[in-house]
């Protein structure tokens, strides 16, 4: 079966074209450009992708108001379902205020944007979404946001560390998350939800390609599964 995917966008999205190419470029099947007042998602998705942006411009709470939109209940339905989800930056932001990862992204320490390529470690090479990295690899992938201080409770952190959760992490001083934190999974290991951009690192004119084992991984993933 074709590989097919969705990018969700929302008012303030400016990352949904780059996913969008990233997803088509890497897999060569149809990705669906979902708009975020659409109340249902295309049937036999294999991905669904929550890109970069400011969301309705971080009005309240960055993704706050995007959690909210109609098509968001599809969303975590599908997820529900065990449909792949991935957020990346504001797209994580939205994951965690819609309820589908724990925590929550708050502003960076400093109160400044960070927009550089950082180098991260895969906490985690054995999920979805990393099973083609190497355990403790370190990749260089960029990020850009205003919002990426992850937080939670200690308790919620050490499940996160304990079950195996922490797919990637720090590796420099970057935003001041919690224990380095880059990245995240559910439970279910299925949403994945990360500030860094991979899309943005997918072949080496971008200045590398560690971001496009990320979406191989889905794709060898869904393959093992077939």
């Amino acid at each position: 079966m074709p590989f097919t995917a969705a990018v969700i966008t929302f008012p303030g999205s400016n990352c949904d074209r780059d996913m969008a190419v990233a997803i088509e470029e890497i897999s060569g099947g149809t990705v669906h450009r979902v708009w975020h007042g659409d109340a249902a998602l295309p049937d036999g998705l294999d991905l669904i992708a929550l890109p970069g942006g400011f969301s309705y411009g971080d009005y309240l709470r960055s993704g706050a108001m995007a959690a909210r939109s109609p098509v968001m209940q599809a969303v975590v339905e599908q997820a529900g379902r065990g449909v792949p989800v991935l957020g990346v930056c504001n797209g994580f932001q939205v994951l965690t205020e819609a309820g589908l990862l724990p925590g929550a992204l708050m502003r960076n320490a400093g109160i400044r944007f960070v927009c550089r390529d950082v180098k991260l470690k895969v906490e985690n090479a054995s999920s979805l979404f990393t099973s083609a990295y190497l355990p403790g690899q370190t990749i260089t992938i960029p990020v850009a946001h205003h919002d990426g201080n992850y937080y939670a409770d200690a308790e919620t952190l050490d499940r996160l560390e304990g079950e195996g959760r922490v797919a990637f992490r720090y590796l420099e001083a970057c935003n001041g998350s919690q224990r380095d934190i880059a990245g995240v999974l559910n439970e279910k290991g299925n949403v994945l939800g990360m500030m860094p951009h991979p899309e943005r690192m997918i072949e080496p004119a971008h200045g590398g390609s560690d971001g496009r084992k990320l979406f191989e991984s889905v794709l060898h993933g869904l393959n093992a599964l077939a």
